[in-house]
Formats: C-alpha cells, sequence, structure tokens
C-alpha cells in the first residue's frame, strides 16, 4: 500500500484552517459595544458601571499601553436557537503570540460579579450550553491594554515599555468585534478528535497504530462534505470513533495532568496587574470547571488568593466552593512563588508558614508539597524547612533550563545540608504551560529518567501570567487522552494524589544531596543592587523588631505589635518573588519595589524605637541583635555623653561599646591598643595590633597580616580588593545571566583619583580611596576599628556604566580546591576546580554573608552587607575570592543599576568558619544606640556559639509564649544549654508553623538541646 500520510496530513491541515474552524460557530450576531477609556489606573467595578459609555465600533484603535477600557456589551440571543449551545466571543485586538503576554480582559455580569476572563485562545464567555431563546446579553469587560515589553524569547532588546513615563500614548490594539454565537457540536467534536489523532500519529514511530490512525483520519476527510461540514461531521466523527476506542497499552507511562497558571507575582507587568490577572484567570477556571467537572486545578502563592478575597469577594466565594469541591486545590505552601537563593532562612521559613497557614485559615487545606516549578535554583537549606512546616514533597521544573549538565533523574530524593530528604519531582515534559499535545505527552515519556522502576510523571497544564489557565480544548484533549492505544494514559488529578501514588511505587528513589543548581539566569545573584540591598536589609530589621518588641512585651508588659509585623513580612515576602528579588522584572516594578523597601525599613525602624522607649530608660546603651557577643567600636549621628569618642570626618561619632548576644550593653572606654593609619614607603599602614593591612598609593591592599598568625593573607605578588570591569554581554537574557565568556576581556582598575588618611584613631582609622571609570564615580573607605580582627571596605559607587559588571578581587594566600558560602541556616561547600562540566558550570555562585576559602589551620573569609554573586577561582598558591558588585543590563529595565548605590564588604583573615559566621552578623547587624535599661538580662542565650539563636518572638497564637528558633551553624554536632532571662515554666519543640512536637526537661530556667549538623530547631518557651 503507498504512503499517503504527507498527503493526509497536508490535507487535514487545509481542511481544519479553512473549513471546520469556521464552522465551528455557524451562527453569529454582533453584539452592541460601548466603551469607557478609563484615564489612569485601574478602577473599581462600580465605578466604571457608572461612567459614560460611547459607541465602539470592530475596526476602533484602543489602549495605550497599560490603560484600562471597559466596554459594555448587550445584545440578545435569537429565540430560533431554543436548544443550542450560545457563547460570547470578543475579539480585544489578539495577536497569534502567546496568551498572557497581550490584551487581556475580565467579563462582568450586570450586578458586577465576575463571569470569566477573556484571553486569545480563550476569548468566549458562556451563555448556555443548551439555550432558551431571548436571553439577554448585559456584560462589562475590563480591557487591559498590556504592552509586551519583550517581544520573542531571547535576546531581548531595550525597551521603553516596561515604564509608565517612557510607554508612550499610542493605542496597542484594535478591536475586533464582540458577537453571540451558536456553537456547533458535532464540528466542537470532530475538531478535538482530528487534532487529537493527528498529532498522536505524527508522533507515533512507523507501523500497524500510527497508519491505522492515519488512514481512519483520510476516511474521515472523505466522509465530510466540505460544502456542508456541519451537516456532516457527525459522519466524519463514526469513521474515527473506532480508533479512538482502542485502549492504552497496560505498560503505557502514566501521566498526571494537573490543570495549572503559573502567574509571576511581578515581572513584565507590576503587581497590581497581577492582581487583575490572578481575578481573570481564576474566574474563567471556576467558571470552566463547572462545564468539566473533571478539572483539577492547582494553584500556588496565598498572596493571590489574598489579593483576590479583598478585592473580589463574589470571586472568592467561588474559589472557596471550588475548593470544597476538590476541582481548585491550593499548593506551594508559600506566600509566593519565591526565589530560594536570595533570601535568608527567617524569610524562607516564614515563607512557609505564612503561605501554609493562609490556607489552613482560609481553606482548612494544609498543602503537602513544595511548588517551585519557575525559580532560579534551589538552596540546600530547604528541604529541611519544607519539611518543618509539614510538607512531603517538592517539584520543579526550571532545572530542564540548565545550559550543560541535567540532572539524571525526574524523580528522586533530595537530601539538605542536614541530612533531611524530600520526595521530588521534575516533570519531563519540561514546561509548566502544557497544552496537553501529542508532542508534549511524547516527551513526558521519552525523558522520563525512571522508566522501569516508575511510571508516572506530572503535567502541569494551562497558559500562564494572565493567559487563562486550562481551556476548553485542553480538557477536550484530556477525556479523549484518556486511555488511547499510542499515548501515555491521562488521569486529571490533584498533586497530591500524583504524589502519594509516585511515592508509593517509587520510594526507593535515588538521592540527589545538596545545591539544585540552575546553570543558567546567575546574574540574577546581582542584578538591581539596590532590590538586593532592600531585601538584606529589611530582613535583618525584622529580626531586630521581633526580639526587642519580644524583649519589651516580657519586660515591661508592652503590647506587642502582631498585626504590623505581620504585614511587613508580608510584604518583604512578596518582594522575594523569584522575579523581583532577582532583579528581571521591567522598570515599574524595580521603582516600586526600592519604595517598598524605604517604606519597609521606615516602619520597622518606628517598631524598634517603639519597643526601645517601652523598656526602662537609663543612659546611651546598645542594643546588640546579633547571636554573638561583641566588644567593639560603635559609630553614631550624636557624640555620646560620658565617654570619650572619636570624632569623625563625616560628622559622626566613635565610640567604644560591649554588649551580650541578643541583649543590651554598655558604652565604655577603650583601654587597648589603638587604631592607627600611618604614612610609610610601602604605603599607608592601617595597624590596631589584630590585624595589619598595607594599602598602597593605587588604593589597593599589598598586605594583610592577622597578627595572632602572623601570616600573610594575600597572594604573594597579588593586590586585593582590585576593582574589575568585564564588559557584559550575555548571549539571551539580559538581566538573567552572566555568560562565562564576560571572564575573556578585564579592565584592572589600579588608578586612584586619591588615597587620603581620613581617620587616625584611637578607635577608627580610615583611609579613602576614589576611583574614575567613564563616566562612573568609586569611593571606598578602608576602615579598621580597634581590636578588630576584619578591614571594612565601605563603597559608594555612582555607576553610570552600561552593559558593564563590576567585580572586586581579593586573591589570598591559600592553597584549596573549595569554597565555604554562607548560605540559609548552615553552609554549603563547593568546589572551585573544573574536573567536571558540573563544576566548571558553576563559575558564578551564591552566597549571603560570607565566602571562606581555607586550609585546615588558616582561612580567609570575604564578608558583605548587601550582595550575593560571588566567583572563586583557584591558581598555583592563589585562590581568589570576588564580589560581583553591580551590573547594568538593558532588559527588561533599560536603566537598570545606573545608580548611585552603597554597601560594605570586609576582609577577614585568618578566620575560622566559626569567625566568619560570628563577624557575618556583626557586619549586618551593626550595634544600635538606645536609652534603655542595660539590667534587663537577653531574653535567652546559648552555652554553645555554634547553636545560633536566629529569631525570638512571641507566638503567633498570642498566647504570650515566647518562640526561639535557633541552629546549629558550624556543621557539627553540637549540645548547648538554652537559658532565658525569665522564670522558664516549661519547653516545648514545635514545627514552624508552631505546633507542638515534643517537651523538653526545664531545669534552673533552662534547656539542654543537642543538635545534628545544620539542624533547625524551634521552641515555646512559656514563663
Amino acid at each position: 500500500m503507498h504512503d499517503r500520510e504527507r498527503q493526509t496530513t497536508a490535507r487535514l491541515d487545509r481542511v481544519l484552517a479553512q473549513r471546520i474552524r469556521p464552522a465551528l460557530y455557524p451562527l453569529r450576531n454582533p453584539l452592541t459595544v460601548t466603551a469607557w477609556h478609563a484615564p489612569g489606573e485601574p478602577v473599581a467595578v462600580d465605578h466604571a458601571f457608572a461612567a459614560d459609555y460611547t459607541p465602539f465600533e470592530p475596526g476602533t484603535p484602543w489602549g495605550p499601553p497599560w490603560s484600562t477600557t471597559w466596554l459594555h456589551l448587550t445584545g440578545a440571543v435569537p429565540a430560533d436557537w431554543a436548544g443550542r449551545h450560545v457563547d460570547v466571543l470578543v475579539d480585544l485586538g489578539f495577536t497569534d503570540s502567546w496568551p498572557g503576554f497581550q490584551a487581556e480582559g475580565l467579563a462582568f455580569d450586570a450586578l458586577g460579579v465576575p463571569v470569566k476572563g477573556i484571553a486569545p485562545r480563550n476569548h468566549h464567555v458562556p451563555v448556555a450550553a443548551v439555550a432558551a431563546g431571548g436571553e439577554a446579553i448585559d456584560l462589562f469587560v475590563e480591557a487591559a491594554a498590556n504592552p509586551m515589553p519583550m517581544p520573542g524569547f531571547r535576546a531581548w532588546p531595550p525597551s521603553p515599555l516596561g515604564d509608565r513615563a517612557t510607554a508612550g500614548t499610542e493605542p496597542l490594539y484594535r478591536f475586533a468585534g464582540a458577537e453571540v454565537a451558536v456553537r456547533d457540536e458535532a464540528v466542537w467534536h470532530l475538531l478535538h478528535d482530528l487534532e487529537v489523532l493527528s498529532q498522536l500519529g505524527g508522533q507515533l514511530p512507523p507501523g500497524q497504530r500510527r497508519a491505522e490512525i492515519w488512514y481512519a483520519v483520510g476516511r474521515a476527510l472523505d466522509a465530510l462534505d466540505l460544502h456542508a461540514v456541519n451537516a456532516t461531521a457527525q459522519a466524519a466523527r463514526d469513521v474515527l470513533a473506532p480508533v479512538l476506542a482502542r485502549p492504552a497499552h497496560s505498560s503505557a507511562h502514566r501521566v498526571s495532568a494537573v490543570g495549572h497558571a503559573h502567574i509571576d507575582t511581578a515581572w513584565l507587568w507590576p503587581l497590581r496587574e497581577t492582581v487583575r490577572k490572578a481575578a481573570r484567570t481564576f474566574a474563567t477556571v471556576t467558571q470552566l470547571a463547572t462545564e468539566y467537572p473533571e478539572l483539577v486545578f492547582a494553584a500556588s502563592q496565598a498572596q493571590q488568593y489574598a489579593w483576590i478575597r479583598e478585592r473580589r469577594p463574589q470571586l472568592w466565594q467561588r474559589i472557596a466552593k471550588a475548593v470544597a469541591d476538590g476541582a481548585f486545590v491550593p499548593v506551594g505552601g508559600m506566600w509566593v512563588e519565591s526565589d530560594t537563593n536570595l533570601p535568608g532562612g527567617e524569610a524562607l521559613a516564614r515563607q512557609l508558614i505564612h503561605g501554609k497557614r493562609f490556607f489552613l485559615e482560609a481553606f482548612g487545606v494544609e498543602t503537602r508539597e513544595v511548588w517551585l516549578p519557575d525559580s532560579f535554583g534551589y538552596s540546600p537549606a530547604l528541604p529541611q524547612l519544607a519539611r518543618l512546616a509539614g510538607n512531603d514533597w517538592f517539584l520543579t521544573q526550571k532545572l530542564s533550563w540548565s545550559a550543560v549538565n541535567r540532572i539524571p533523574h525526574s524523580t528522586f530524593w533530595w537530601e539538605g545540608i542536614d541530612g533531611t530528604r524530600l520526595f521530588t519531582h521534575m516533570p519531563p515534559v519540561d514546561t509548566y504551560n502544557a497544552e496537553l499535545t501529542a508532542a508534549e505527552l511524547n516527551r513526558a515519556e521519552t525523558q522520563f529518567a525512571d522508566a522501569g522502576p516508575a511510571t508516572m510523571s506530572l503535567v502541569p497544564f494551562g497558559y500562564g501570567d494572565g493567559g487563562g489557565g486550562p481551556n476548553r480544548d485542553m480538557l477536550e484533549r484530556a477525556r479523549r487522552l484518556r486511555d488511547l492505544d499510542g499515548s501515555p494514559a491521562v488521569t486529571i488529578r490533584s498533586p497530591a494524589e500524583f504524589f502519594a501514588a509516585a511515592q508509593e511505587e517509587y520510594a526507593d528513589a535515588p538521592v540527589w544531596v545538596g545545591e539544585l543548581y540552575l546553570e543558567l539566569h546567575r546574574a540574577t545573584y546581582t542584578t538591581q543592587a539596590k532590590t538586593k540591598a532592600g531585601n538584606r536589609r529589611s530582613e535583618h530589621l525584622l529580626r531586630e523588631a521581633e526580639l526587642w518588641a519580644a524583649t519589651a512585651a516580657r519586660y515591661a508588659n508592652a503590647p506587642y505589635p502582631y498585626e504590623r509585623l505581620d504585614k511587613v513580612w508580608q510584604q518583604v515576602l512578596t518582594l522575594q518573588f523569584h522575579d523581583i528579588l532577582p532583579g528581571s522584572s521591567i522598570a515599574w516594578v524595580n521603582q516600586e519595589a526600592r519604595e517598598a523597601y524605604a517604606r519597609i525599613q521606615a516602619e520597622l525602624e518606628e517598631l524598634i524605637a517603639d519597643a526601645a522607649t517601652e523598656l526602662e530608660a537609663s543612659a546611651a546603651a546598645v542594643l546588640n541583635a546579633a547571636p554573638h557577643a561583641r566588644d567593639e567600636v560603635i559609630v553614631g549621628t550624636v557624640d555620646f555623653p560620658d565617654v570619650v569618642t572619636q570624632p569623625l570626618p563625616d560628622g559622626r561619632y566613635a565610640a567604644w561599646a560591649s554588649a551580650p548576644a541578643l541583649g543590651v550593653g554598655r558604652l565604655g572606654e577603650y583601654a587597648g591598643r589603638p587604631a592607627t593609619a600611618t604614612a610609610t614607603e610601602t604605603g599607608i599602614v592601617l595597624d590596631n595590633g589584630v590585624l595589619r593591612v598595607v594599602v598602597d598609593g593605587d588604593g589597593l591592599i599589598t598586605s594583610a597580616v592577622d597578627v595572632h598568625s602572623g601570616r600573610e593573607a594575600v597572594a604573594a605578588g597579588q593586590r586585593g580588593n582590585l576593582l574589575q570591569v568585564h564588559p557584559d554581554h550575555p548571549t539571551n537574557w539580559d538581566a538573567w545571566d552572566i555568560d562565562a565568556h564576560y571572564r575573556n576581556t578585564v579592565t584592572d582598575l589600579t588608578t586612584a583619583e586619591s588615597v587620603t588618611v581620613r581617620a587616625d584613631g584611637p578607635l577608627l582609622a580610615e583611609v579613602e580611596v576614589v576611583r574614575v571609570f567613564g563616566a562612573s564615580r568609586i569611593t571606598q573607605t578602608y576602615r579598621l576599628a580597634a581590636a578588630s580582627p576584619r578591614l571594612d571596605v565601605d563603597t559608594t559607587v555612582d555607576w553610570r556604566e552600561s552593559e558593564k559588571v563590576l567585580k572586586a578581587a581579593f586573591p589570598v594566600g591559600v592553597h584549596t580546591d573549595h569554597a565555604t558560602a554562607e548560605i540559609q541556616y548552615g553552609h554549603l561547600r563547593r568546589p572551585i576546580h573544573t574536573n567536571t562540566s558540573w563544576d566548571d558550570a558553576r563559575f558564578e555562585i551564591w552566597a549571603h554573608r560570607w565566602m571562606h576559602v581555607g586550609e585546615p589551620s588558616y582561612g580567609v573569609a570575604v564578608l558583605n552587607d548587601a550582595t550575593y554573586g560571588h566567583d572563586v577561582t583557584r591558581g598555583p598558591g592563589t585562590t581568589t575570592v570576588r564580589l560581583t558588585l553591580v551590573r547594568a543590563p538593558h532588559s527588561p529595565d533599560p536603566h537598570a543599576d545606573q545608580d548611585v548605590h552603597r554597601f560594605a564588604y570586609a576582609l577577614l583573615p585568618g578566620a575560622s568558619v566559626g569567625d566568619a559566621i560570628a563577624e557575618g552578623y556583626r557586619l549586618n547587624l551593626p550595634l544600635r544606640v538606645a536609652a534603655v535599661n542595660p539590667a534587663n538580662p537577653p531574653l535567652v542565650a546559648s552555652s554553645q556559639p555554634g547553636v545560633v539563636v536566629e529569631a525570638v518572638k512571641l507566638a503567633d497564637d498570642r498566647g504570650g509564649d515566647l518562640i526561639v528558633r535557633l541552629y546549629e551553624a558550624r556543621g557539627d554536632q553540637a549540645a548547648a544549654r538554652l537559658t532565658t532571662g525569665f522564670p522558664l515554666r516549661s519547653a516545648t519543640v514545635v514545627d514552624l508553623l508552631e505546633r507542638r512536637l515534643t517537651d523538653l526537661v526545664v531545669a534552673d530556667d533552662g534547656v539542654d538541646v543537642t543538635l545534628r549538623p545544620f539542624e533547625i530547631r524551634t521552641l515555646r518557651l512559656s514563663a
């Protein structure tokens, strides 16, 4: 028999395009359309309904970027359409590009109740499955003229559309019309029969099943009268029925299909638009579930639910009912789909706490999976945090984007730094926006890495980012693919059902240990440096605010600001979304983030001041929120009474202070060796008897010796704090990527405009270095404090470069093959050689407050208070640690990072990992002057420096108990005694949601704890 498959394929394509799809809605009547163009930002529904509308004809241009137009659609279903399926069809001027990245709409009924979203490939509004005839059509559509700032998928050029100030006022769209129409049911089903079979036939290998499918398709086309498609559609379906009835083979791959709509909380649109995208999608999905009761739709991000509850109460009621019915499934248990590299440990914990608690309180649902399909790599601290929050499973898809290596499993146990394991699935379909096409299902099967011992994978299907989620077409495909020969068997079910079945089937899945590093998007550790700094500062201020508010509540019976702290936490958590904190959003989003951090920090400073005021006033004291005791120099804006101070050139004053960990200390007199700055022939020598540093005439560090060991930290023949500028032209995604080829070209900033001694002790010795590069100006102050083991580098960068990256290099004289980076609740050792492709791909890595390199008896740490991106390389006798300070990518924000940046980093020679931990906290949590009573002891104290207290707060149930979260920080099992500054009645180990796990024995106002390496433990302490 001759092969006619190619001819049949071409024939089918033409018939579908020119005959079947046009016959889908054979009867259409135009609706009367009027419009009102809302000035400025979106308005409330009642405001829009009361506006003056004017006629709006098809072909009319509308929608300057980011504007809103309200349409009023009126008409009626003709009486002779009784018994037919009737929809309203609305075309806002859609293009063929992917849904979610162009105009969108939300239809309301005449009472202002949301009906359904309108988007490309989902532009109908249902009227009746079986019309009575005569039904009135009275709909309002809120149409959003969202631009697409980044056309295409890669190599995006700069665009003005991401900023309201530069987006322009020209209309983006041309209204195509609105109609009431009859859907022909036979044609509808024929369309999907043919699409499913032809797609499957295109994926199958040559053989009997493929041949019979194409033969049946050809016969069906023969049965279809192309001049009477509606009259003969059922006859064509009858030809296909036997082929569609063949059941799947018993060995077929099993797909768990989950309705999904990944909605970025901000990205190429601002936060306010995400509120509307979520409303459109959730309205669409809850309506779709009434047509397709088998639908199970999974949605993460408690923040988006909270917006709907606040702003769309009628829609919220529909969601609540759908959740109760099992059609709408909250997943993820996080406040937003957060980045997991950059947020601090306590912030990741609060993501889980606030997310899970919201779903429990709103729906009585406890989510069991962490759902992060799109974040840019995953911290190995996450498995323990997830389990402590009551989660059993983890899902991501993003690692399939890695440029070089692929994790060799689809389903596996992921082991974190403490040994906790989390059952993990990475859908082999390699998308979280599937359409349930045969090509996607074939990919899910062929890329499933665990075939043999395991048989199932998950496929999230639906258009994201405002595209509306699943649509009718996808549900029709799912029905046909439930049990179809040649295809994986598709079952729509919840993520929890999938995970439970997958874990039961594959309990002995392989184990992946450590970081899930994404070999892509490495620049997100650095881009939008002000956002990174705002996040870091806000996290530490939250720590302070909770600690001092709890202290005031315990010792002064002050009211604890539960609501204010919760609100601030939720704002910070929202800004940790995986396109906000990483810096990969449009200018509008970045500007809003900077403004939000300013408000957050002002609010937290007020809360800290309020708590200090509640404590008994006394002479000036100091507050130490760090988990280690301190004897060090403090700098303030006013002169300190009754103590010897050192005036500084910037008008501030330095004084000596001592304070216990987590407690209140005193200002005092310093009697030790002074810090000095002395000009010599070789340079300026900064010396305090603990650390001796030489700064040469170019403003670079030629020597750094910790006096205790006498060992030189700077590698022989090298100079430290060398600022280096590289051209920064990633191949694809500017804000996201830094590609390895950037290293091929470098400019060393070895010339200083000035090198000046600014302070010469006794408490602080300072040298200021000013450099100019292009249009940019960099001012750095080397600061050595009395008795301090570290050299601080206070930095102000007025960065006016374009597509360049600035790094600070410290070549140190240690020989090692690994670097240790602080991460959340611990640290991570990474190889710094390039033995394998996996090692070579980690040419840019992230760290929190410090990076340490060392030999068994000597090490050096580089600390920071604002940045995350680093690279570490090795040479003969040299290991070079570089901080990535600032970039200047062009898209999606054309002027990213071209601003004034202020931050600090520090060199810590002769440091152990324990030293790096303590100094990292000290750099990020400066002592605070306040008029409080130093007689009040710390609320809690740990006897073991390696057992670190990370959070102190009052219990969320408002019972007045103290919550203390601590962890083992050095990677070594540790026993510690935790004591309280108040009479301790009972102590209970609780999970992250503060639910009881076990009771501890209390003795002498304390408890004994033993923690495994990097173990996190939360205690509830009752007075």
